[in-house]
């Protein structure tokens, strides 16, 4: 736990720092003030009440509210700085992992859901900002009010603070146990918390299709069942501290006893003064507190702990796909392809097999074949997405690993089946990858990928907000505005994943004549399964369980009489026996 501490420190601000160890100065000082008030107490009750002189009353009770005034209002001021600091440094902290989120590998989004990146954003962030407000003052609060009180009972009567005292070894030892048994079960009831959470958003996200599916029902009793999990779990952990509470209780109550029966006969013995016993009334609490925060707080460590060490793997998670210390600076690219006997595993299974092909700046290349067969993590591969696990793959001559990854990426323009377009306007979705795009070439790029016509009919034109992932648009339409995106990068390399397979035939014809007619030199990689995407192409590819199956122009592939002429066949229409 003192690494987390420490790594909560580094994130803090150096004026932070100065701010927050003043105020845990504080909160030592106001602790010992708590001593003065029961020390007036003692003098009110012998040197007062007992001798019957009220002379010095007015002025103990002075002294004491004034020292009462002036303990909250630096308590306050404490407060008020530990807010401050923890609130600084969650928004450190927010900003450093969601700076890294944008650079963490696509292994990472694998491997791990949304709604738990988002419980790691939201839930566990507040704990470790819970630790640096509240949690370190109180565990300092409670060990200097116990502390501060046996020295000064110790200095009015160490026979009876003794007594008081000897209860504290079998409290940590209670403690010890309960710590034991209580670390597992918040890191449970937090993966309870993230599957409810995942259940949730993909619900949300999915509304769609649950809607379209009539699965209301069936994804409500989902939600209900990770709810109920995760309430199962919070009761689990309530049963715990019940379990343990009350031995808390009665050793703390046994200082109450202790104090009462024993300074009694004290007092009767000779041994103590009453007002020497009003002091041990005042100050048995300071005793007896700290022993009933102490489940409290163990609790609320182990749940900081807990969420720590989550949010710290994201934290610290590097990805490995970075810039390599001899990357080289190129100009602008000019999209020539190569990929050199590369292969790619996934999860230790094969998912690219020994592909070679090459493709000249300028030229087209056409990826075909069956669902799983490796086309869209060639793309993924030429963008270093993910990293070959053997071979080379290409561009302009240069290994991409030895490419800046700004460059690299900046200079290729993507548009995928799967079309993400974000809460804002038509304009600032194409313009996403290039903002110093002016409206006329918006508009431009818009009308080469076919979109022009339908955007202009939209309540607010260009400036019409698209709903979170283009709702409200067709398939058709979503995929022409991220067609328009990726070449309004002006990219050397268009990348196309099925980009057109939601449009007709005719729309799909004038893209293809769009794109033939660009204003800037363009290489051109097309994933498709329609072949009126890919008879045009320079190259085209057909890929089999991860392999180059078959290679060359249409023509050439109609006459192998292979997978792509069946495919030819079949979308044309032609019988059995032409086949």
């Amino acid at each position: 736990m003192l690494h987390q501490i420490k790594w909560l420190w580094d994130n803090m601000d150096p004026k932070d720092h100065v701010r927050h160890v003043i105020a845990l100065v504080i909160c030592v000082f106001t602790s010992a003030l708590l001593l003065v008030n029961p020390a007036i107490t003692q003098r009110i009750v012998d040197d007062v009440l007992i001798a019957g002189n009220t002379e010095p009353l007015l002025r103990l009770l002075a002294i004491m509210l004034v020292c009462r005034l002036g303990r909250e209002a630096l308590r306050y001021y404490m407060v008020i700085t530990m807010e401050r600091d923890s609130q600084n440094m969650v928004f450190n902290l927010r900003r450093k992992l969601f700076s890294k989120l944008q650079y963490t590998d696509m292994s990472f989004f694998d491997q791990h859901r949304t709604g738990d990146i988002m419980t790691r954003m939201s839930a566990d962030l507040d704990w470790c900002r819970h630790f640096v407000s509240s949690i370190d003052f109180r565990i300092v609060d409670a060990i200097c009010i116990f502390l501060f009180a046996c020295i000064y009972l110790l200095s009015v009567n160490w026979k009876l603070t003794i007594l008081l005292i000897v209860v504290t070894p079998v409290l940590l030892v209670i403690t010890k146990i309960y710590s034991k048994h209580i670390r597992p079960r918040f890191m449970f009831m937090r993966d309870k918390l993230s599957e409810m959470n995942t259940a949730a958003q993909e619900n949300i996200a999915g509304n769609r299709v649950v809607r379209a599916f009539a699965r209301e029902e069936y994804e409500k009793e989902r939600f209900q069942q990770r709810n109920e999990a995760f309430r199962e779990s919070h009761l689990r952990i309530n049963k715990l501290w019940l379990s343990f509470y009350p031995f808390i209780e009665i050793l703390s109550n046994a200082i109450q006893l202790i104090n009462v029966f024993v300074g009694g006969l004290f007092i009767i013995w000779g041994e103590l003064t009453p007002g020497e016993l009003a002091v041990f009334t005042s100050l048995s609490w300071a005793l007896s507190n700290p022993m009933r925060e102490m489940g409290t707080l163990l609790n609320d460590l182990q749940r900081f702990s807990t969420s720590a060490s989550k949010v710290m793997e994201m934290y610290f998670n590097n990805p490995r796909i970075v810039d390599a210390p001899d990357a080289v600076e190129h100009g602008r690219m000019e999209g020539r392809i190569e990929f050199r006997n590369v292969s790619f595993k996934f999860n230790s299974e094969k998912v690219i097999d020994d592909v070679s092909f090459t493709v000249e700046p300028g030229q087209t290349v056409a990826v075909m074949g069956p669902t799983g067969s490796g086309k869209t993590t060639l793309i993924n591969l030429l963008a270093r997405f993910y990293d070959a696990s053997e071979g080379e793959v290409l561009v302009d001559g240069c290994n991409v690993k030895k490419w800046k990854l700004q460059q690299l990426r900046g200079g290729i323009g993507t548009a995928t089946q799967d079309v993400f377009l974000f809460s804002d306007t038509v304009e600032g979705n194409v313009a996403f990858g290039n903002q110093d795009l002016s409206l006329d070439e918006v508009k431009d790029f818009t009308y080469r990928a076919a979109a022009g016509s339908f955007v202009e009919k939209l309540s607010e034109g260009y400036d019409t907000i698209i709903g979170e992932r283009g709702v409200g648009l067709s398939g058709g339409q979503r995929q022409r505005i991220a067609l328009a995106r990726a070449i309004a990068v002006k990219p050397s390399i268009l990348v196309m994943d099925d980009t057109t397979s939601a449009v007709d035939s005719e729309t799909e014809q004038f893209i293809q004549q769009q794109l033939r007619e660009l204003p800037f030199n363009c290489t051109k990689f097309i994933v498709a399964q329609r072949i009126s995407s890919m008879r045009d192409a320079d190259l085209i590819l057909v890929l089999k369980d991860g392999k180059i199956a078959e290679r060359g122009t249409h023509e050439e592939l109609v006459k192998n009489r292979g997978y792509y002429y069946q495919t030819y066949a079949l979308q044309n229409g032609m019988s059995e026996e032409a086949m």
